[in-house]
């Protein structure tokens, strides 16, 4: 059976690649955690992998502004990035992949590669890191979101992850175009302020992906999930069958598989 090969990006600062790496090795993938030099002198090249990830951390000690080093780096020397998006390969960028992401204008829409949204510090003024309640929007195309349940719970771990727009015109778009994919809810399922949006993102935003459904950036760590027994609460989880980080990566496998 064919084993996916996965490109998890590292860059000086990044800290999840490993068990991001692990994760998708668990569920059929043939992971390999490059560095953003090795791309930048030809030595390996994005089109030779099926799935890419850039996963979370904090990449160039976040210098400037959180992910923006990183995200110039694509800019300039992988030109490979919107032919890879472009042939419906699955991209998926976690925490600070996520927010470069969006600094490269790979998301929320790549029309002409221009930064249309961006992400300042937490409304709480300090890093969150605990367990959030997030709604799917089951209306999005994302095919990381294959058969999961439209309510899931995973963790956070940022400082700098209050997503912002450059104009209220574009928050409408987003919805027209369904690529909300994630939001920030309370236990009960509905939009709510801090402490269940952990950073006061616009509409709640926890995720976004491309139209097509291939490009998909989040905020909360699915690699951070991939086992039943690292729920903090998995003693008395009675639904939850699988660790739907995990479920997420799976899907994103199986559709290289075809």
């Amino acid at each position: 059976m064919k084993r996916p090969k996965v490109l998890v990006l590292r860059a000086p600062g990044t800290n999840c690649d490993a068990e991001t790496a692990e994760a998708f090795s668990s569920v059929g993938g043939a992971p390999e955690r490059v560095h953003i030099n090795l791309l930048k002198a030809g030595k390996v090249h994005l089109l030779d992998y099926d799935i890419l990830v850039l996963p979370g951390g904090f990449s160039y000690g976040d210098d400037v502004a959180a992910g923006k080093i990183l995200a110039n780096q694509l800019k300039l020397y992988v030109k490979e990035l919107r032919q890879f998006v472009r042939l419906s390969r699955p991209v998926l960028g976690i925490s600070n992949g996520f927010q470069a992401l969006v600094k490269t204008g790979a998301l929320p829409l790549m029309h002409s590669g221009e930064q249309t949204a961006s992400f300042t510090a937490n409304d709480s003024g300090r890093f969150e890191t605990r367990w959030v309640h997030l709604r799917l929007n089951t209306q999005s195309s994302c095919l990381f979101f294959k058969g999961l349940p439209e309510m899931i719970e995973l963790p956070v771990a940022h400082g700098e992850g209050k997503l912002v727009l450059k104009s209220p015109r574009q928050l409408e778009e987003l919805k027209k175009n369904k690529s909300i994919a994630m939001q920030y809810v309370s236990d009960d399922g509905k939009l709510a302020d801090y402490p269940a949006n952990p950073d006061g993102s616009v509409f709640n935003i926890a995720a976004l992906s491309n139209p097509e459904g291939n490009c998909l950036g989040m905020m909360p760590h699915p690699e951070r999930y991939t086992t039943p027994f690292q729920h903090p609460n998995w003693t008395r989880q009675t639904f939850a069958k699988q660790a739907v980080g995990l479920e997420m990566l799976r899907n994103a496998v199986e559709y290289c598989r075809g």
